[in-house]
């Protein structure tokens, strides 16, 4: 295959097959991670009891676990809230008996002079936020194959959901392996980077369509690599700089945004680097392949309704 490299001077194309192999082989790992590993799903999708400390100063996530040290009781998770740290959230999975949740109740009262609040979360809730959770991606994934198929066509709209579901699973994989807890704001994250993915796919779409349509014909698998190799190298920076910016602010989210903050911002991170590299490397190659074989059906039949009958 020839580019003219002054114009194009990368060929993401030639790759095209190491970035599946790399795909497939990180998502079947991390597949296998996953059926074993497991996620570390937080209170929101568990049965649990949530205590709120209310305290009249400044507390530490250490200081508030020691507290329940003192009492033989090891809270799951603690995040610190407020203004200026005055609150600690303590999370039991499994939750805690009446009896348990009066004792902590008692003694926290007396150390900081404040009631602490209790709320329970049930399993049929947490299956709830969970179905919730996965109809929601659903959803979200037939608007936009309707609306790809709507102002592009059904293959762009097939790739992009190819490239979103690869979003998706690569961010499931890391929060496996590294055992992050899995919570709402981690939903928030999924959701927001749906959003970013599909956007960074259409503008890559929408310079292979522009492109497209400057070329007198294409009919074979080289007209149409030419047509999706520029349409990457021409988009590449806009992608880079735009993952970058989005990832800096995400960064210092993580960083200074604290405990209650920190699940989200990571799993905007991950998925801002998988969202750029399957726009690029994943949607636009996806297309390539199911436009040729389309070109190939077309070019059967034409051939066979030009034979003459015998």
């Amino acid at each position: 295959m020839n580019f003219d490299h002054k114009e194009t001077k990368i060929d993401f194309i030639k790759h095209r097959k190491k970035f599946f192999i790399f795909s497939g082989l990180f998502l079947s790992i991390g597949i296998i991670l996953l059926s074993t590993l497991g996620l570390n799903l937080g209170i929101d999708f568990e049965s649990g009891t949530t205590i709120d400390v209310l305290s009249d100063e400044a507390v530490t996530a250490n200081e508030i676990m020691e507290e329940f040290d003192s009492i033989n009781y090891s809270p799951d998770d603690v995040v610190l809230a407020g203004d200026n740290n005055e609150m600690g959230r303590a999370s039991f999975i499994g939750g805690l008996t009446q009896e348990e949740t009066l004792e902590v109740q008692s003694h926290f009262e007396e150390v900081y002079g404040n009631t602490p609040a209790v709320s329970t979360v049930t399993p049929i809730v947490g299956e709830e936020l969970a179905k919730n959770a996965i109809i929601s991606v659903l959803i979200a994934a037939a608007g936009i194959i309707l609306y790809v198929t709507i102002r592009f066509e059904f293959l762009y709209g097939i790739s992009a959901i190819v490239a979103l579901f690869h979003d998706a699973l690569f961010i499931l994989v890391v929060f496996s392996v590294v055992q992050m807890e899995v919570n709402i704001p981690f939903i928030a994250a999924v959701l927001t980077i749906v959003g970013y993915s599909i956007n960074d796919t259409i503008v890559t779409f929408d310079r292979i369509r522009e492109n497209m349509s400057y070329e007198k014909k294409v009919k074979d698998f080289d007209d149409l690599a030419r047509v999706v190799n520029k349409s990457l190298v021409q988009t590449l920076a806009r992608s880079i700089n735009t993952v970058l910016t989005v990832v800096f602010a995400a960064a210092a989210l993580f960083i200074l945004g604290g405990e209650g903050l920190r699940t989200f911002s990571f799993a905007l991170v991950i998925g801002l680097v998988a969202g750029t590299y399957s726009s690029l490397f994943i949607a636009a190659q996806v297309w390539l392949v199911l436009k040729t074989r389309q070109l190939k059906k077309i070019r059967y039949k034409k051939v066979e309704t030009e034979q003459p009958e015998v």
